[in-house]
Parts: C-alpha cells; structure tokens; sequence
C-alpha cells in the first residue's frame, strides 16, 4: 500500500471513530496466533526423542521458525502498503494450520523443518498486516489500538506453554494437530476482518505526494536506529526471562518445575497487562514519554533481580513485566509516525526485529550459561534497560490526538 493509500483510510476511520469490534478480533487472533507458535518450543522434548535430535538441530529448528518469522516480515509489510491485501491474513492463517497438522505427522526431520517454517510463514503474514488493520481501525487512538493488539500475543506467549503443559506433554506429538482448531477460529475471525478491511481499501491516486513526518530525513534515520536499539535492549532482555526464568529459580531457590513454571507463568501475564497501558498513556502525554520509563525506568528492578531473595524476586519480576511491556507499543507507533504510509513495512521491520533479536539474545545468553552460571546471565542481562538512554536523542513528535 502506497502513503496516500494509508492516508485517506485513517482520515475515514478518524471520522467514524474507533472500530471496537475490528480491534478485539484483532487481538483474540493475535492471541490464537502467538499460542500455536509456542506449541513448537513447547514440543521440543517430544521432538527430540522423536526423531533422535541433538541440540544443534534443535537449534536448527528455533532457526527456520525465527528466520521464516522475522525475515519475511518486513518484505510482506512492504507489498501490503503498497498493495493491500486484508484477506492475506486468513491466508497467512491457514498457512499455520498447514504447519500444525504437517508437525503432528512429520515422518523425518527435513519434512519438520519445513512444517515448522510454514507457522513462521503464517506469523510474518499475520503481523505487518494485522498491525496496518489494528490502525486503520483507531480512530486515530493509534496507541490503544496497538496496545489492545499486542495483549492478545502476549496473553498467547503466557497460555500457550500452559496448553501445551496439558496437552502436548501428556498426549505426544499427534496431540499437536488438536491446536489446529485455533488456527480455525483465527481464520473465521480474519475473515470477518478482510471483509471490512476491503470495504475500507482506497487506491493512491496518481501523481498524489507521499506524506513525511516533516523531520529531516537524518533525524528519521538516527531516529529508527535508537527505536531499533530500544527494541533489542527489551527483547533480550525479556529472552533471559522467558528462557532462562525457570532454571535461575530451580538452580537459586531450590523450588520444584511446577513451582517455577507458574513464576514464569505470573511474569508472562504481568508482560500481557503491561501492554495494555503503553499505548493508551502514549496517546495522552506523548510516546516519548513512555518509552523513557518504560525501558530506562526499569533498570532499578533488574538490577536488584539478581541480588535479592525468592518473594522478592517474583515482586521484581511482575514489576518488570508491567513496565518493560508498555515499551513496544510505544515504540511501534512512534516508529510509524516517523515514516508515516509505510505501517505495514515499519510493522513488519519492528515485529521482525522483536523476534530476530529475542532468538539471538537467547541463544547468546545460554551460551553465556554454559560457560559460567545462570545467576551470571541476570547480572550482565539487568544492564541492558541502560540503552535507554538514547531515548535523549528521539525528537519530540506532537501527541497523538
């Protein structure tokens, strides 16, 4: 989709006001989106003594679903601005379901590799253009409708490991077709969305300009450079939580896996409930704002994390998942601001970004585990929030209205 294809909607859509019904269907898809895709990680115990793996090609698989994922992000946000496709998210759904039932009956590895990068492929059609939907429908509360579609994935990333706890570990690998039912639902739903989405899809008339944020364009180069660090200082940082969270516990305070799964459990929908807060505060004093609390705000709690006791570390834990949440948000639509007609391109790019970074940041910290302890991978993880600082160097845009 072109710029002034993105422009004239969100005129249209400001005037009708916020499409709540769009907006929900949004994020119960996001949710039914991001639940199947931690059904892989979730089946790797089953899938290594399936098919006989050893770590590295358990690497191999987290590869092809990151690199199918983040990847092929930006790429579709780029061919949706300029020619958009509402009905591709249904598409980009089936193509998970696909994933799903071909994972559950993977008769060799090669064929689970490719099982697995069908669910990234759905995941990078889902995101840049659920996102431009997600704005289209604001009514130009472009902060909460972004916040309202980021908790749907997060309240998947924190259900999803407990299906799967009840599902797929009791009931083996064949047990994976039964989330196949979800992608179901979530193509109904995207549906229903690609049909109002059409009816709202407008084509730049010829020769019209492509609108700019008005800053120059060095200032919205260094700009997306500090989002982008911004992105990589809070998704690493939340892989050493989400990968590691359970053992630092187990291997520091003794506590059994049950106990330590439902910590992890409590900090996820902490990170779900924290989302809903950065969009709709950024809407009102500025995303600027946020993001300074949002990410450099949170280094007191991590950097106490790693020094105080089991009570006090599940307290500082929920802190952090609030606060550190309400950062992407932010950072989505102040990123989509700066380069405003490019909100599936810029949707894709943060998105793709989120996941590259989450994948690596994890494989680098275990490696990191390996070679010292968990409790090592805490102390130097607490200071990344500290990249924070370069949220000095952002401009300051005008508040969203």
């Amino acid at each position: 989709m072109t710029a002034a294809t993105d422009v004239t909607p969100m005129s249209r859509a400001a005037r009708e006001g916020t499409t709540w019904s769009i907006l929900v269907m949004l994020s119960i898809a996001h949710m039914l989106n991001d639940t199947m895709q931690s059904v892989i990680a979730a089946s790797y115990p089953i899938l290594k003594d399936a098919f006989a793996l050893d770590y590295g090609q358990i690497g191999v698989v987290t590869m092809c679903f990151q690199v199918t994922a983040s990847v092929l992000q930006p790429l579709v946000g780029i061919v949706t601005d300029r020619h958009p496709m509402p009905f591709s998210l249904a598409i980009g759904m089936g193509s998970t379901l696909i994933g799903l039932i071909l994972m559950s009956i993977a008769p060799t590895y090669a064929v689970l590799l490719v099982a697995v990068g069908l669910i990234g492929t759905g995941s990078a059609v889902f995101h840049p253009e659920s996102s431009r939907m997600a704005r289209l429908a604001s009514g130009g509360r472009h902060g909460l409708a972004q916040s309202l579609f980021q908790v749907g994935g997060n309240t998947g990333s924190a259900l999803g490991p407990l299906l799967a706890t009840f599902v797929v570990l009791p009931f083996g690998r064949p047990s994976v077709a039964w989330f196949a039912g979800l992608a179901l639902a979530g193509i109904a739903l995207l549906t229903r969305v690609g049909l109002w989405g059409r009816e709202r899809r407008v084509v730049r008339a010829p020769g019209a300009t492509r609108p700019t944020s008005g800053l120059p364009k060095a200032i919205v180069v260094r700009s997306i450079a500090v989002l982008m660090l911004l992105v990589f200082s809070k998704n690493v940082y939340l892989a050493s939580i989400s990968s590691f969270y359970t053992f630092y516990l187990i291997d520091t305070f003794g506590v059994t896996v049950r106990e330590a799964q439902l910590y992890l459990f409590v900090f996820l929908f902490a990170s779900a409930l924290g989302t809903l807060v950065g969009g709709p505060v950024g809407d009102r004093i500025g995303r600027k704002a946020v993001i300074w609390v949002s990410i450099l705000g949170v280094l007191p709690f991590t950097l106490a994390l790693p020094h105080v006791g089991l009570a006090m570390t599940a307290v500082l834990s929920v802190a952090i998942g609030l606060i550190m949440s309400s950062a992407f948000s932010a950072i989505l639509v102040f990123a989509q601001e700066l380069v405003p007609g490019r909100v599936g391109m810029i949707a894709g790019l943060f998105f793709g970004m989120a996941f590259g970074f989450g994948g690596l940041g994890a494989a680098a910290l275990g490696e990191i585990a390996d070679r010292t302890s968990i409790a090592t991978v805490y102390q130097i993880a607490a200071w990344l929030p500290a990249i924070g600082i370069l949220t000095v160097f952002l401009p300051n845009l005008k508040k969203a209205g």
